[in-house]
């Protein structure tokens, strides 16, 4: 399924991990919240405008918010999928079990599964799983505070292959 992906309908994600937030895990905090808000609306826009695959790379934060949101979007919108971009099989390891409970339950509802490596290898696969979403993307929601890092990037990169990038700041 992965392999085909029809780039110009896709949409790829990019944000900060849970400890760059600032309401870090709370997502009952009042700037998650609005921020929630903020990225459903331009999820919601991008699938009127006929985006149908959405491919999130899973990490902590941004990420998980994102294929929880396009997952609560299916019940809505018929023929839209998310597929997991995963730096590794094993990205989870070192999570709490909170965290690890989360992600295995949304890796268990997504429409597939595109694994860069089998263990992790150090940040190279990271940044694989990235370009990897960028380059079958031509839109890109990024949850971004201007920041050095992953990220930032993810957006340069990103830009530079001629994505529409949508910022929502944190």
């Amino acid at each position: 399924m992965c392999e085909n992906i029809n780039k110009k309908q896709t949409v790829c994600f990019t944000g900060h991990r849970s400890q760059k937030l600032p309401w870090r895990f709370n997502e009952e905090d009042e700037r998650c919240k609005s921020m929630k808000k903020t990225l459903r609306t331009e999820i919601e826009k991008t699938i009127r405008r006929g985006f149908r695959t959405f491919l999130c790379g899973m990490a902590l934060g941004f990420d998980m918010i994102c294929a929880e949101m396009v997952l609560d979007l299916k019940k809505h919108y018929k023929g839209i999928e998310i597929i997991g971009a995963l730096p590794c099989r094993t990205q989870d390891l070192q999570w709490s079990d909170n965290c690890r409970a989360r992600y295995r339950s949304i890796l268990s509802q997504l429409d597939g599964i595109r694994c860069i490596y089998d263990k992790y290898i150090g940040s190279e696969c990271m940044l694989e799983r990235n370009r990897f979403m960028v380059d079958n993307s031509c839109v890109m929601i990024a949850l971004f505070d201007g920041l050095s890092g992953g990220t930032k990037s993810t957006i340069e990169y990103a830009r530079n292959q001629g994505l529409e990038i949508i910022i929502i700041k944190p």
